[in-house]
């Protein structure tokens, strides 16, 4: 299985990018006020995105080496993407009032932001352990 490592990683990294990218604009759409982050195409081409992203996460799981979970930077990772996803879903939910799915947006934007630093630096402080 280690020799489709790289493959793996590659669908990994791009459904990820894609992923983010899908939620910014559907985020930003919706705090805009508009509609069309909410029909039933563009809704499922997030799922359909998600589910490949966590396919191959799990693969790739099945695949490192048990001391790549030595330096915490994996745990860390999925905490954020916790985060991500419980603030992402309340972000969408169009009962709450504007400014509280806006906050909560700019929320689920960081929580990805550091799901990506930490991914890139494997390291549990992201791209902030550059800093120091």
């Amino acid at each position: 299985m280690i020799t489709f490592y790289p493959d793996i990683k590659l669908v990994h990294i791009g459904a990820a990018l894609t992923s983010g990218t899908l939620f910014a604009l559907r985020g930003l759409g919706l705090s805009l006020g508009m509609r069309w982050p909410r029909v039933a195409p563009l809704r499922y081409l997030s799922y359909t995105v998600d589910t490949v992203l966590l396919t191959a996460a799990m693969m790739l799981l099945t695949i490192l080496p048990a001391g790549v979970f030595a330096n915490g930077w994996l745990i860390v990772k999925v905490g954020f993407i916790l985060a991500y996803v419980v603030l992402g879903v309340l972000a969408f939910q169009p009962a709450r009032a504007r400014l509280s799915r806006v906050a909560l947006y700019a929320a689920a934007l960081l929580c990805f932001l550091q799901v990506y630093g930490i991914a890139r630096a494997h390291h549990p402080m992201g791209l902030l352990a550059l800093l120091g």
